[in-house]
């Protein structure tokens, strides 16, 4: 009960506040920059690799992965120790493993919510490409779980990064250090 009261809790910040939805636009514009991109490269020449893995190589989505990651938690700690609420927070009758697990679950569920877009971009390649079978369930799951395992792990370097200050700049910037 009380984790989902606190996952709620900090899901509203990530979409009350105007610094989430920054974050979803500048993925989706680099999201749809790197698929004009692939596209404009398979107009050239064909290739044997899929969509899906071609886009993993690309800078866009590491640059991506490196830049939202930090952004989407150097508050999740840093503010609460700035604003001075993280003492009330520890202080209530919630375990600090449920805190964490809900700030962390909080973090991954608005990083899952920036990469649905691209579902919309292999969408359009299935639609017009001449093979049906061009983007079959299982490439496109393993995609997506290989951005929900590397999205993990950035983000918690970024929740110890946001544990271990009061600033948000700087748990960014420990969380990019950490991620390069």
């Amino acid at each position: 009960q009380s984790f989902l009261t606190l996952t709620r809790r900090e899901l509203g910040a990530y979409f009350v506040s105007l610094t989430g939805y920054v974050i979803i636009a500048a993925a989706v514009f680099l999201m749809g920059f790197s698929f004009v991109i692939l596209m404009m490269k398979l107009q050239e020449e064909s290739t044997p690799m899929p969509v899906t893995e071609m886009f993993y190589i690309t800078q866009f989505f590491w640059l991506i992965l490196l830049l939202s990651t930090p952004v989407i938690t150097m508050r999740l700690f840093a503010l609460e120790r700035y604003s001075g609420t993280y003492e009330t927070l520890m202080t209530t009758p919630v375990s600090d493993l449920a805190v964490v697990l809900a700030k962390f679950s909080a973090a991954m569920v608005f990083y899952m919510v920036m990469w649905l877009p691209l579902l919309l971009c292999l969408g359009i390649v299935r639609h017009y490409s001449a093979e049906p079978g061009a983007f079959e369930l299982g490439t496109v799951a393993s995609t997506y779980l290989g951005i929900l395992l590397l999205g993990a792990l950035y983000i918690s370097l970024g929740c110890c990064a946001s544990a271990i200050t009061r600033s948000q700049v700087t748990a960014a910037m420990i969380s990019l250090v950490l991620g390069a």
